[in-house]
């Protein structure tokens, strides 16, 4: 009997290709930035190496790209690890937390309100496309919502794109400027001092897998949203909360992590056709500095009150991606339980909030251009 060759089908083939070359840029400029000591290296160098790499070698653009079958793993560990953070410590300070909780919701309601004032009255968007735009955080409600009720569902993504990458290139810099290169070195070093998969024995392996796989499946079969983040979250953070489990983060997931969600968005940046968007690109610029401007000022008035650091503070506020975020405060060793509470409670507030919001805002409309100076 002849042996056929194993064929794997041509759709995961396509995938495994955009794989290798996405994450070929990300660990070659990843590993550079490391080199010379920059914050956060692989994940501003996966960004910023797609990005520039896509952007400046236009054939490869339809090799760049994170599938999802892939990159849904990377977030269930991520939520095991975050989940990990929460422990008997954590329930003693929940309470401390109540006047920085309250702050971020309030401001959250501002910051959307000034951002849909500015593209309704300046800008001339139609109600619904505003508030999709202007809503600081839940992008992938936003993105899914949009597909719906405006016809240019790719102007949301733009404008939620841009926050979270301005929030990626920004939170590093500000590591080096409010607490200095030693702050970015140290960070660096415990990146590499993390113990390697390899390390670990199979039970805590096993445990790490199992925690995020039951916990998706039974977020999912509850209708959790986000349930391959939340999910994995919940089982992680009660697992270690009844000192069931005590997992370390791994060296090689959290650069993983990084590269994946890193290169992920570096992808989707290059394939941005600039010309067509260069009005809502302007737009979306402005609404992010809008919004950062306001979290800034609400971070700085609450550090200075509470005495908190202001880089956890801001970590806990900015509304940059939930996943993007906690993982900056897993690669600078704050205090990612506190970071995690704060983005859940506004995801939440904002999955509940924004349907009703746009059902009110009216009909579907046909979005109108932005205007042009």
């Amino acid at each position: 009997m002849t042996n056929l060759p194993l064929r794997l089908p041509s759709w995961l083939q396509s995938d495994l290709l955009r794989l290798a070359v996405t994450f070929a840029l990300a660990l070659a400029s990843g590993w550079t930035l490391m080199q010379i000591g920059a914050p956060a290296p692989y994940l501003m160098g996966s960004l910023f190496g797609v990005w520039f790499g896509g952007a400046l070698v236009r054939p490869i653009q339809p090799y760049l790209g994170v599938a999802r079958w892939f990159h849904k793993p990377v977030v269930l560990g991520l939520g095991v690890l975050i989940g990990a953070t929460f422990n008997q410590s954590v329930l003693a300070q929940a309470d401390k937390w109540m006047l920085t909780l309250v702050t971020m919701i309030g401001t959250t309601i501002v910051v959307t309100a000034i951002g849909y004032a500015f593209l309704r009255r300046s800008r001339g968007y139609d109600p619904r496309m505003a508030i999709l735009c202007s809503v600081p955080g839940g992008q992938a409600e936003a993105l899914v919502m949009a597909r719906e009720m405006v016809e240019k569902d790719y102007v949301v993504a733009l404008f939620h794109l841009v926050r979270v990458v301005i929030v990626f290139v920004s939170t590093p810099l500000l590591l080096r400027l409010v607490e200095g290169g030693e702050a970015v070195a140290q960070s660096n070093v415990a990146l590499r001092e993390m113990p390697s998969i390899f390390a670990l024995p199979a039970g805590e392996i096993l445990t790490f897998v199992a925690l995020g796989v039951a916990g998706f499946v039974l977020a999912r079969a509850c209708r959790i949203p986000m349930p391959h983040l939340l999910g994995p979250v919940g089982m992680s953070t009660l697992f270690h909360l009844m000192g069931w489990a005590e997992l370390p983060r791994v060296n090689e997931f959290v650069i993983l992590a990084q590269l994946a969600i890193g290169g992920g968005v570096g992808a989707r940046l290059a394939k941005v056709p600039f010309r067509d968007l260069a009005g809502y690109l302007k737009d979306a610029f402005a609404t992010t500095l809008l919004i950062m401007s306001a979290y800034f000022l609400s971070t700085a008035a609450i550090a200075f009150a509470t005495g908190s650091g202001f880089l956890t503070v801001w970590l806990a506020f900015v509304p940059g991606g939930l996943y993007e975020v906690t993982l900056l405060a897993l690669i600078f060793g704050f205090d990612v339980a506190f970071v995690a509470f704060h983005h859940t409670i506004r995801v939440m507030m904002i999955f509940v909030a924004l349907p009703m919001l746009a059902l009110r805002l009216g009909p579907r409309e046909v979005s109108s251009e932005p205007p042009r100076d």
